[in-house]
């Protein structure tokens, strides 16, 4: 997650804290000081409802780094590689991979809010016990507040909707009911949708009847429905291009540009390019990476005679680059978003194809296609314990609120 600092390791996975954690903190004392404690703990002084507060928010963003480290702790035991967790100021990221069976998944996804529940259920217990036995107005009412969220949280990400960890449960009983993952993947993509749309919606109603935590409701329901939407599409192009080997989706031949042109030269032979992006090549035909047109058109006319197209390239070694007999979908796994636009195919030193952003929709659409022709004329799809690789190597986070 961008503007997130690395701050340690916990269990031996990396942690890092996004830049909204300490808003989220500050917010949450502000609210708890003002207003939550005097209601509950009336009589005391100003300075001590600051200090309680501050405490209270520290823990329960604490409790949250607890949730998230459940879901990384089970997932190590299952074997499922954990990357880093997050901290921000919608509760918690743990990125990992993806686990190979429905119960993995289950156990994964709900020791996160079981966790959360049970640090609930210890916080209101001793809320109680605090204030008969010690008479700890302020300390039972921090304890009270921090374990009735932890409950809230629980019960809130038990929800069926991906990418909540009730959604991920949701998958996982899916999934073990037809055996098809992606297919259990996309129904809780659109669960979390509705569920977003739903939070949209009530936020909304709320703000407008004049309460502030609607808007609370709008930003997670916002988040929630972006998110699930994301789940949906990975889960099409997981059925659809896994299995696909990148000679079958690239274009080929390839034009390509001399890196040697000038800027000039290149805009006096525009018209015999076709595309918008160019992979260049050396004297020996090897490519050496690829410019935009847009980056050539940048620079000023009376400098084109003296730039070369090679000093505005990205270089080979910072370009998307994959072999004909590459599994497509694994490659797009390991690519961000903007070098997935554009993948070079190589054999050995050889510039082969080039696969597009059009290319990827092209055979996906296909694909589609041909797996609804072949379940209309009877094909199986795979019943519950249809022992197909369902391995998949993109890391998919589990998320609390």
């Amino acid at each position: 997650m961008n503007g997130s600092l690395p701050i340690g390791r916990l269990f031996g996975v990396p942690l890092k804290v996004h830049w909204s954690a300490p808003l989220l903190v500050a917010l949450l004392g502000f609210g708890l000081g003002s207003q939550t404690l005097p209601a509950l703990a009336p009589g005391h002084s100003r300075a001590a409802y600051t200090a309680a507060a501050l405490l209270g928010a520290i823990a329960l963003m604490l409790s949250l780094l607890l949730h998230e480290a459940a879901h990384a702790v089970i997932a190590r035991r299952k074997g499922v590689d954990v990357e880093d967790m997050t901290l921000w100021a919608l509760g918690g990221v743990t990125r990992m991979g993806q686990p190979t069976t429905p119960g993995a998944v289950l156990l994964i996804s709900a020791s996160g809010p079981l966790t959360s529940l049970l640090l609930g259920g210890l916080g209101i217990g001793a809320a109680f016990a605090v204030a008969t036995g010690l008479h700890w107005t302020v300390v039972a009412a921090v304890l009270l507040w921090a374990g009735s969220a932890n409950v809230l949280l629980g019960v809130f990400n038990l929800l069926p909707a991906a990418p909540l960890d009730g959604g991920r449960v949701l998958q996982a009983a899916l999934w073990r009911h037809s055996g098809d993952r992606e297919r259990a993947a996309r129904a809780a993509g659109r669960s979390g949708q509705a569920v977003g749309v739903l939070l949209l919606f009530v936020g909304g109603i709320a703000f407008l009847r004049g309460s502030a935590n609607g808007l609370w409701l709008m930003l997670i329901g916002f988040f929630i429905t972006g998110s699930a939407g994301e789940e949906v599409r990975r889960a099409v192009l997981s059925s659809a291009l896994r299995g696909v080997p990148v000679s079958q989706a690239m274009s080929s031949p390839v034009d390509t540009l001399p890196e040697w042109l000038t800027v000039a030269r290149f805009f006096d032979d525009a018209r015999s390019y076709r595309h918008s992006v160019l992979p260049l090549v050396d004297l020996d035909g090897r490519p050496t990476g690829i410019v935009t047109v847009r980056r050539l058109a940048m620079v000023p006319a009376g400098q084109r005679e003296d730039v070369r197209v090679r000093e505005l390239a990205i270089p080979l070694s910072r370009c998307a680059v994959a072999a004909p007999g590459d599994d497509l979908y694994e490659v797009l796994s390991r690519l961000s978003a903007p070098y997935a636009q554009r993948i070079l195919v190589l054999d050995g030193s050889r510039l082969v194809g080039i696969v597009t952003a059009r290319d990827i929709s092209r055979i996906t659409a296909r694909r589609m296609l041909e797996e609804r022709d072949g379940r209309r004329d009877g094909a199986d799809p795979g019943g519950p314990w249809d022992q197909r690789d369902h391995r998949n190597p993109e890391a998919g986070p589990h998320t609390a609120r």
